[in-house]
């Protein structure tokens, strides 16, 4: 399966190694899967740590620079029809990156995208992702 991989996902990874959200990065990752990320998530998660935890950007460099089985997709200009099913204007990015590189899922713990009703791709928690139902998830991306 190709999974698209969020902010606060990859956030929680860089920084929470051994988490729901790392182990469910590191299944979606893992063949036979295929992991996939935006260079605006990769930029939105750099923000993220650079601004809460500026202490560690160097973990972020080095995990991304160590990083395998994870691809970077384009994100298109063009709005999609679904992006306007999530609420958060800052998400739009994030769905249109998952549509245009097709993936099966999109894993976050955002709950604006996990609540938009988009069912293509199927949007799951890493919880929901690691067959474990769904859980509250902090919105690391949130300032």
């Amino acid at each position: 399966m190709n999974i698209f991989i969020d902010t606060n996902v990859l956030f929680s990874t860089i920084l929470f190694g051994n988490g729901i959200a790392a182990r469910a990065y590191a299944k979606a990752v893992s063949p036979p899967n295929k992991g996939k990320i935006s260079a605006y998530v990769i930029e939105e998660t750099r923000r993220v740590i650079d601004h809460k935890f500026p202490n560690d950007v160097w973990r972020m460099n080095k995990f991304l620079a160590e990083a395998r089985g994870l691809q970077i997709v384009d994100t298109p200009e063009e709005p999609v029809v679904e992006e306007t099913l999530v609420r958060d204007p800052a998400d739009w990015p994030i769905i249109r990156a998952a549509i245009f590189a097709e993936v099966d899922i999109l894993l976050t713990g955002d709950r604006d995208l996990l609540e938009s009703g988009i069912t293509k791709p199927a949007i799951m928690s890493p919880a929901e992702f690691l067959g474990r139902g769904s859980v509250e998830f902090p919105k690391a991306d949130a300032e």
